[in-house]
């Protein structure tokens, strides 16, 4: 009976563990699990991060730009440097980031630039576009003002209207001298030269002397010469200009840049005042002695402008004034700068004006990125 008994304790226990086991192996695996969660967890989120990025890495290096621009400084998410939108299978990704807009240039025209924006020093100016004849810029292009030796192309087309003889002698005398401003002069009294001698230094260095030496022997002497100006004046349409001799150092020699404009064209056309006043320097024999003569344009020495008529003049009534035909940005134009206020603004503006027309012709080829 005690066998029987033993036996039956000894079943009982292995049947109370048997059943205890399985719990214990699940309450067992449960921490663990737990555990397991918790350490795969960062490493779950890892792999994916690192998922989208490699495909934008590969995408960028397909179309050419560097991988290593994507690549992120350290402490920092490599998926802010590039944005890509997600798209069809078998489409490309686009990249904000580094895809620029495609936007075409048009071509500037005149009327698109602000004239208005242009710092000009010349209290006067106008440019006028040869080919149309139309302003493409002004200001106060009507203001009747001195003209000091500006007047000395006038001068030069009356000489040559009368078809005088070029190679005649003329001698400076003293109605020659320079009354009015006390100018000096490299011509001495009792200097002889030719007409053509004459005219070349009155365009090219503006010599006083040389440009009333022409008045005073026109047939019928310097008052003569004065009425051909004014009548000349007056053919070409200038009806608020008006010459009182033939130097510029009156300040009664008055016009309008609208005036000159039309001067300077009509000066254009003659042969000998295109090559005297755009002639950078000369040698002169003056009795019996060689002289060097400059012009009083630097802008003709210059290699960036092709003048084809220039000229100078400055009184203290007309301060710096230039006009010029010349070619700008593949136009031909009539440029007139009136009483600049310092020495060198005058070529300041002439540039600016060049520099205006040459941006305001451009057509920039810009390929797109």
């Amino acid at each position: 009976m005690k066998q029987k008994l033993k036996v039956a304790l000894l079943v009982g226990t292995l049947l109370t563990v048997g059943f205890n086991t399985p719990l214990l192996a699940a309450s067992t695996k449960k921490p663990v699990s737990s555990t397991a969660k918790k350490t795969l967890a960062p490493v779950a989120k890892k792999t994916a991060v690192s998922g989208k990025v490699a495909p934008k890495l590969a995408s960028r290096n397909v179309q050419g730009k560097a991988s290593g621009k994507v690549a992120a400084a350290p402490g920092k998410s490599p998926v802010r440097a590039s944005k890509s939108v997600a798209t069809k299978p078998g489409k490309k990704t686009v990249h904000a980031a580094y895809e620029a807009p495609r936007k075409s240039l048009r071509r500037i025209s005149m009327a698109d630039m602000d004239p208005s924006r242009l710092a000009l020093y010349s209290s006067s100016a106008l440019v006028i576009d040869q080919s149309t004849g139309h302003a493409v810029l002004e200001k106060q292009p009507d203001a009747v003002v001195p003209i000091a030796s500006i007047s000395k192309l006038m001068t030069a087309m009356v000489v040559l209207d009368d078809k005088l003889d070029l190679h005649e002698v003329i001698a400076i005398s003293e109605e020659d001298v320079d009354g009015l401003k006390g100018t000096r002069s490299r011509l001495p009294v009792g200097t002889t030269m030719t007409r053509e001698t004459a005219m070349l230094l009155a365009l090219m260095s503006s010599e006083n002397r040389a440009a009333n030496a022409l008045g005073r022997h026109y047939p019928g002497g310097l008052r003569a010469f004065v009425t051909a100006m004014n009548k000349k004046a007056h053919s070409l349409g200038m009806y608020n200009s008006r010459f009182e001799e033939p130097t510029g150092l009156s300040s009664n020699n008055v016009s309008t840049a609208h005036d000159l404009a039309r001067m300077v064209t009509a000066a254009a056309r003659y042969p000998e005042i295109r090559s005297y006043s755009t002639t950078a320097e000369a040698k002169v024999e003056l009795n019996g002695r060689v002289h060097n003569f400059g012009t009083t344009n630097p802008l003709v020495r210059s290699d960036s402008w092709e003048i084809g008529v220039s000229k100078t003049g400055y009184i203290s009534e007309a301060g710096r004034c230039l006009v010029m035909q010349a070619r700008v940005a593949d136009k031909p134009v009539v440029i007139v700068l009136l009483d600049s206020a310092g020495k060198m603004t005058r070529v300041g503006d002439a540039n600016r004006i060049k520099r205006w027309m040459e941006s305001a012709s451009l057509t920039p080829d810009r390929k797109p990125a």
